[in-house]
């Protein structure tokens, strides 16, 4: 799987999602760093074939009316440690994949203890 994490995601993550054998990169690294607008991030998501993993809520409500990007992990856990965040991840890193192989669009919301999925 191949990952761009936004500006509110720990690039730890970002690095541990490479340790463990995915392609990550982080906003802070790519476009206009933390500056990029949404729909930039979006496109470059999209066009790169890239999951965006994100805080924000307005990449969900871009996702629900224009499904875009098309590949979207939002993350519901407030302030969290990054090693939690980690756990997490790796703890639902199989259904992430199993979404990402049976769907070209899909969103996936993930919680402490829930995962939503909105797929096409």
């Amino acid at each position: 799987m191949r990952f761009l994490c936004d500006v509110h995601i720990s690039i730890k993550l970002s690095k541990h999602l490479e340790q463990v054998g995915f392609y990550s990169e982080h906003v802070n690294h790519i476009l206009n760093k933390w500056s990029t607008p949404d729909e930039e991030i979006a496109e470059y998501a999209d066009q790169n074939n890239l999951i965006l993993i994100t805080k924000d809520q307005d990449f969900r409500n871009t996702f629900l009316l224009k499904r875009t990007p098309k590949k979207l992990i939002k993350i519901n856990l407030g302030n969290i440690s990054n090693n939690s965040l980690i756990s997490i991840f790796e703890y639902r890193i199989e259904i992430i994949d199993t979404i990402d192989q049976q769907n070209e669009s899909y969103m996936i919301e993930l919680g402490e203890d829930n995962v939503w999925i909105v797929t096409k």
